[in-house]
């Protein structure tokens, strides 16, 4: 946990501090290549980096542009020192009133005062709790809403998350021109405290909806029972309306996200689609080589929420439909090693070993050269830069029916898939397969529809504009 300081301060340039969470700079991805793009190609602006981590032993997957000024990583575990100051009387029925006004979903008219008061004294969860007035405060919302199971449980997953927000709430936060969050959760609580500390603009960029991800981990946890899962959910539900709240704007990149944005209180008047982007010149000019066999590509990390093993399932079915055909896994294998074995693992038992390759981390234009479909089976995405690479490639696709994936492939059935449904993924690549005039026609209106949407040159303008917009009208 710390600053480091990475390239000399531009006092002629305004500056921007972008706050992410578990992804850039220590996780690659499509989150983090984007706000690579965003950073590198905004040159007339300072960077500061606000990383939010799991823990400190974090590698740099990216090396930072000229223009990132400094690198602020803050840790979620681990303890903080106890402060000595004494607590005023009217601190917990301020913390009760703001409870009691997320419940209600009214305005947040406590949190200001409440996050002044936990920076100044730097107040730690443990002090908070070993007061009475909290103890009866938790007894209380653990009778009004954890009745059916032991009130320990409850306390506990009290303790634990309210732990983390108080160690969020009195991190040092940089000054900048403008706060550029990446998510809601603790990003977002970032994002609203520099504004209520510095009265800077802010801007969010939801790639997905952070809330409902973690609602499918926490669902998935063996360790959380009971009232323990409501209670982690509805923490981060309140952080996503707090970051909606003190956003200047919040951004979706595409329609659907921005009408669940404002079904969770962010005011439609500011809420905005601005779809990605990418550098659309490095696969236009790709040299299409030919193989014999019929090649299918999956392009992501090897990562549960990519969900690999359906696409492997799907390997199965397709090579006892095909003979002549290759699959290939291409991306990074160390995130989760344990799912990447499992992975190998089943590759093994259907034993596919000589038509399934796991590449590892690569130039993905390698095999974009050669590809004939590239197959995404996620259980969650937002508006995956692989399928506009894929189409500006030449590449058709095959997908699981998730976030804005059933608009980018023009909601055809054929090429669409549930989560999990492995069948139905192979029944897509095996019509591609049986459809040579088909994909030909795809890859035709794919690339103009690529070329039309998803140019980066036009997303770093956008952003260019914005910031220059919302700096300028603080400064008047």
């Amino acid at each position: 946990m710390g600053t480091e300081l990475i390239n000399k301060h531009d006092p002629a340039k305004k500056t921007i501090c972008i706050i992410a969470e578990g992804s850039y700079p220590y996780v690659t991805g499509g989150v983090s290549s984007w706000i690579q793009d965003i950073i590198s190609g905004l040159t007339n602006f300072n960077f500061i980096v606000f990383a939010i981590t799991a823990d400190e032993d974090n590698e740099l997957k990216f090396k930072f542009a000229p223009n990132v000024t400094s690198l602020e990583n803050r840790v979620l575990t681990g303890r903080d020192p106890e402060s000595r100051k004494k607590i005023k009387k009217d601190f917990f029925p301020n913390i009760e009133n703001f409870h009691q006004d997320m419940i209600k979903n009214k305005d947040f008219t406590e949190l200001s005062g409440i996050i002044r008061e936990f920076r100044k004294n730097k107040f730690t969860g443990s002090k908070i709790m070993s007061r009475p007035e909290s103890w009866d405060m938790t007894c209380k919302f653990g009778k009004l809403h954890n009745p059916l199971y032991p009130f320990s449980d409850y306390f506990w997953a009290w303790k634990s998350s309210h732990d983390t927000l108080m160690k969020v709430i009195t991190w040092d936060i940089p000054e900048a021109d403008l706060y550029h969050t990446i998510s809601t959760g603790y990003a977002g609580l970032i994002a609203a405290i520099a504004k209520i500390i510095y009265n800077k603009p802010v801007i969010l960029t939801e790639h997905g909806l952070y809330n409902k991800e973690r609602e499918i981990d926490i669902k998935r946890a063996k360790w959380v029972k009971g009232y323990q899962r409501d209670l982690w959910i509805n923490i981060f539900n309140d952080l996503s309306k707090i970051t909606y709240d003190y956003a200047d704007l919040s951004i979706a990149l595409f329609e659907h996200n921005r009408n669940i944005q404002v079904s969770q209180g962010a005011a439609y008047e500011k809420t905005r689609v601005i779809p990605n982007g990418i550098e659309v010149d490095r696969f236009l000019d790709l040299k299409k080589k030919s193989k014999e066999e019929f090649s299918v590509g999956f392009v992501g990390r090897v990562v549960p929420i990519k969900d690999v093993k359906t696409f492997i399932v799907a390997c199965k079915i397709v090579s006892e439909a095909i003979n002549n055909v290759k699959f290939y896994i291409i991306g990074p294998q160390d995130e989760d090693r344990n799912y990447y074995i499992e992975c190998t693992q089943l590759v093994e038992n259907f034993k596919l070993e000589d038509k399934i390759i796991f590449t590892g981390k690569a130039d993905v234009r390698e095999y974009y050269s050669f590809l004939d479909v590239m197959v995404l089976t996620s259980i969650r995405e937002a508006q995956p830069l692989v399928i506009i690479e894929a189409y500006l490639a030449g590449i058709p696709v095959v997908s699981t029916r998730v976030g804005n994936v059933p608009e980018m492939l023009d909601y055809k059935d054929e090429l669409l898939a549930d989560p999990k449904d492995s069948e139905k993924i192979a029944s897509g690549i095996t019509y591609l397969y049986s459809q040579k005039e088909y994909r030909e026609r795809l890859v035709k209106d794919n690339r103009e529809k690529a070329l039309k949407f998803y140019n980066k040159k036009d997303l770093i303008q956008t952003y260019n504009d914005l910031y220059t917009e919302y700096i300028e009208k603080q400064e008047i």
